[in-house]
């Protein structure tokens, strides 16, 4: 799936660069070309000899490794790391189940305690990228992410064996994984609990 939160990380600018923490020089561009290339994934799961659509998949596999080369996880990785461990699931499905939720849980934080974050402009951004809206709001990048994992037929995280009784132990290692510190807000356990119970 898409790592987004390697887009939404806040940069630094110095010099008309752009450094992220844990980073060296990197340009947003290589987010939004990500992100735009990633919108053929749907295309691609539906007709595998679409030259174009593998095309742009191959672009954003390509944009992605340098995003997160350059910048850090978040709480997807943090989660994925906790639960990987101790659950029969692929890494890749782990990631892709949380993604909209770990969105949805991010922009809610980001507007309720640092509404002018930059993070929180390049959610929108993100969601404008995806939905191809000028328009969009935040929130509906987070649908967009939730109908293609529909579409795609992402297991939720239930299918692997998680409970409600696994959620406190898994967000407490959760919380305690380095990917976390990528995260572009810190997040309270019972944010972590909502975002986890939201993905099973």
């Amino acid at each position: 799936m898409i790592p987004l939160q390697a887009v939404v990380s806040p940069p630094r600018k110095q010099k008309g660069r752009y450094y992220w923490a844990f980073s060296i020089k990197v340009s947003p561009r290589w987010g939004d070309e990500q992100v735009r290339a990633a919108r053929s994934l749907r295309r691609v799961c539906s007709a595998p000899d679409d030259l174009d659509a593998r095309t742009d998949m191959s672009l954003a596999s390509l944009f992605s490794g340098m995003a997160l080369a350059n910048a850090a996880l978040g709480a997807v990785h943090g989660f994925a790391a906790a639960i990987g461990g101790v659950f029969p699931a692929p890494h890749g499905a782990i990631c892709a189940a949380l993604l909209a939720p770990v969105i949805r849980t991010n922009i809610e934080a980001l507007q309720q305690r640092l509404p002018q974050s930059e993070s929180l402009e390049r959610y929108r951004e993100v969601a404008r990228l995806l939905t191809g809206k000028s328009g969009a709001k935040a929130t509906e990048g987070v649908n967009w992410v939730r109908e293609l994992c529909s579409d795609l037929k992402i297991p939720r995280l239930a299918a692997y064996g998680i409970t409600r009784a696994d959620v406190s132990t898994i967000c407490e290692k959760a919380a305690a994984a380095s990917s976390m510190k990528g995260n572009p807000i810190v997040l309270t356990s019972e944010e972590l609990q909502s975002t986890l119970i939201d993905a099973l």
